[in-house]
């Protein structure tokens, strides 16, 4: 489900969700776009269709049929195309173009800041319609622009923690209550690492600590207030000391043997997954419904989650109101309708996608959540706390690009036997010549 770039392939992973009371994993939708009315006719109704990528969740969590209950004036189309690589280069030309829009577009994370520099011109104040105080302040920053237009609601968010085999960590020597092993690395990545390299030491043969280096580097930058662009817009990313920190201790893990050697979302390390080859993972919520699609049966309830050293974010969407819909009032009360609390929660509950608004987090769906694969965890207390404490982070336009060089053509390499330095200025190369394009 996952397409080339791993970035951008993380919006079809947040669409790969976990159903939290039956493990059950959802579809998704044919890129060729999927639109689906969920009324019986819609005659003489006003329509609001939404363009939307993966599958994220409304229509299976009931959420289009609650509100054209409350709303029978309403009627409500979807249109999905599955992955994120093929729905955001076609929205920016209808943007651009002011054609072919839905009356409201869902836009992912790592897009968002390009839309906000970019685009907000085309787009609907939605701090009109939508509550501020209802969302995390960093999510509602992301879509807000300097002179305080807010052109995207939140929908989810992927606060960072850390799942990991119990049962590995015992026949290793380490800890495999949840607390203690948050104990282990509290407040630190190169903490992190020694605990791997404490694993590895009585290693169950043939296992690592981690996955992959791809998601140790991904989760140290998610951690990160200012990553690959600094407050001004100015790419920093060759000279930010935390991207090459974060670089170079996921190298260092990879050359002691501590990660294994696949790209994330690909089939050989999907096999990883289901062989039981590595200890711990990088997990914002959606991770789950991964980890249970492709583990085999009797890895449920040997998963746990523990707390991140630092707290971080891996995700997450926003709905967007085109200014030249046919419908732009009631598409901006059902954005707003759909990423209220109440609603999130419902979605959480069906779906597995985690709340961007704090507001949900005491409802008994989300913080009486659990989880097949991690038992009695209540992982949706881990993750709200996460969620809370994930800093402010400042999104550039290309961070995808970035971040892609950095993984797929950079500390992968470690892990696969080139040296750091050499594998460093791979990415540079790779990531310099696609921000020239």
């Amino acid at each position: 489900m996952r397409a080339p770039s791993r970035i951008r392939r993380q919006a079809v992973v947040l669409a790969t969700a976990v159903s939290l009371g039956t493990g059950l994993l959802a579809g998704c939708a044919d890129d060729g776009g999927d639109t689906s009315d969920t009324s019986e006719g819609g005659g003489g109704r006003t329509t609001i269709t939404l363009g939307l990528f993966g599958q994220m969740g409304f229509k299976e969590a009931g959420l289009y049929d609650a509100y054209m209950k409350l709303n029978p004036d309403i009627t409500i189309k979807e249109n999905v195309v599955e992955r994120n690589e093929n729905y955001y280069p076609a929205l920016v030309n209808h943007l651009t173009t002011d054609s072919g829009l839905m009356d409201i577009q869902a836009v992912e994370v790592g897009n968002i800041a390009e839309v906000v520099d970019t685009q907000a011109a085309k787009l609907l104040d939605l701090s009109k319609h939508g509550k501020k105080a209802d969302f995390l302040e960093w999510k509602w920053q992301q879509a807000t622009t300097a002179d305080g237009q807010t052109v995207g609601l939140g929908t989810d968010v992927g606060p960072m923690a850390i799942c990991y085999r119990k049962d590995l960590f015992e026949k290793a020597g380490l800890p495999s209550d949840r607390e203690e092993v948050g104990k282990l690395w509290a407040g630190s990545w190169d903490t992190f690492v020694d605990v791997g390299r404490r694993y590895q030491d009585k290693a169950p043969d043939g296992t690592t600590f981690l996955d992959s280096p791809g998601g140790l580097i991904q989760a140290i930058l998610g951690s990160e207030t200012e990553r690959f662009y600094d407050s001004s817009g100015k790419v920093v990313y060759k000279t930010n000391p935390a991207v090459k920190a974060a670089f170079d201790l996921t190298a260092e893990a990879a050359e002691d043997g501590l990660v294994g050697n696949q790209t994330q979302f690909q089939p050989a390390w999907d096999t990883t997954i289901a062989n039981n080859k590595f200890a711990a993972m990088s997990c914002p919520p959606w991770m789950l419904g991964y980890i249970k699609g492709k583990s085999k049966p009797d890895a449920a309830g040997k998963w746990d989650v523990a707390a991140a050293p630092q707290a971080g974010n891996w995700g997450g969407s926003f709905l967007a109101v085109p200014k030249s819909g046919k419908n732009t009032d009631e598409a901006a009360k059902l954005a707003a309708w759909l990423t209220a609390p109440e609603q999130q929660a419902k979605l959480f509950e069906v779906q597995g996608s985690f709340p961007s608004s704090p507001a949900a987090y005491d409802m008994p769906v989300v913080k009486d959540a659990k989880n097949d694969m991690t038992g009695d965890a209540p992982i949706g207390t881990i993750f709200a706390e996460a969620a809370k404490n994930s800093p402010v982070q400042v999104i550039g336009p290309k961070d995808q690009i970035i971040q892609q060089g950095l993984t797929d053509n950079g500390v992968i390499l470690v892990a696969q036997g080139k040296s750091p330095e050499d594998a460093w200025n791979t990415a540079v190369k790779t990531i310099d010549n696609n921000l020239e394009q």
